[in-house]
């Protein structure tokens, strides 16, 4: 087993400053757990991505017939589903909850989806886009769309499109560049500002303040985040000299 870095931001740095198509997503979703669980180890939790691969029997397979196959294992058979129930749980965000749980949002679903099936030999690569988060992979000839927090079904536009207006509550219209192949430190970034965004609802400002600084080491010197930074290091403040 790996010992633990003494950094968990350097470590976290050192998975993100290379080139994207470098960037291990497994690694770098559990990195954002340790904010929460400070001891967690990477490499079980990596070894239950295998242990998904390997009993999904997808691997044998090619083409359309993997493709399928593999979502019937993760979302039919083995229970994974968007928590539309409590959405902005935290441990929707951590990878290791998700895989224990069987529950998430849709950008670690995706993640769930893109890294098994990496192991099994398909390209499935994230899309994101406004308020949700899909996969996309292709299959035969042609791009499809599938829908992790929809329980893994395949969607056309006009379903996308509906899914997205009844995120942000008014018609949207999809164009060919929403479903632009998401970079893995984009994917990276989402999930921390979905992070810390729960983490300010729950007036969380220290792991606030650890999600910021993980979006800084993406978003170096970005002005935005440096104020939410500053905000951030008041409220905890208030909240420490209040309790004392």
């Amino acid at each position: 087993m790996t010992p633990l870095a003494a950094d968990p931001l350097g470590e976290f740095g050192d998975l993100l400053r290379r080139p994207d198509g470098q960037i291990d997503l497994g690694r770098a979703a559990l990195a954002i757990a340790r904010i929460e669980y400070p001891d967690l180890q990477a490499e079980p939790w990596l070894a239950r991505l295998d242990d998904l691969a390997e009993r999904s029997g997808a691997g044998a397979l090619k083409g359309r017939r993997a493709f399928d196959r593999l979502r019937a294992f993760l979302f039919e058979e083995e229970g994974f589903r968007g928590n539309g129930e409590e959405y902005y749980d935290p441990r929707n965000t951590f990878l290791n909850d998700v895989l224990t749980r069987r529950l998430g949002i849709p950008i670690t679903l995706s993640v769930v989806t893109m890294e098994v099936g990496r192991r099994v030999g398909l390209a499935i690569e994230g899309v994101g886009l406004p308020a949700h988060f899909v996969v996309t992979a292709p299959v035969d000839g042609g791009d499809v769309v599938v829908d992790p927090f929809g329980g893994g079904r395949e969607i056309n536009r006009r379903e996308a499109e509906a899914i997205v207006a009844r995120a942000v509550g008014r018609p949207v219209k999809l164009t060919e560049a929403h479903f632009a192949r998401a970079t893995r430190s984009g994917i990276v970034a989402r999930m921390l500002n979905n992070l810390k965004g729960v983490y300010a609802q729950r007036q969380e400002w220290g792991k606030a303040l650890a999600v910021i600084d993980r979006l800084l080491v993406i978003q170096t010197g970005d002005a935005a985040l440096l104020r939410e930074r500053s905000a951030a290091l008041v409220r905890l403040h208030r909240t420490m000299a209040s309790r004392n």
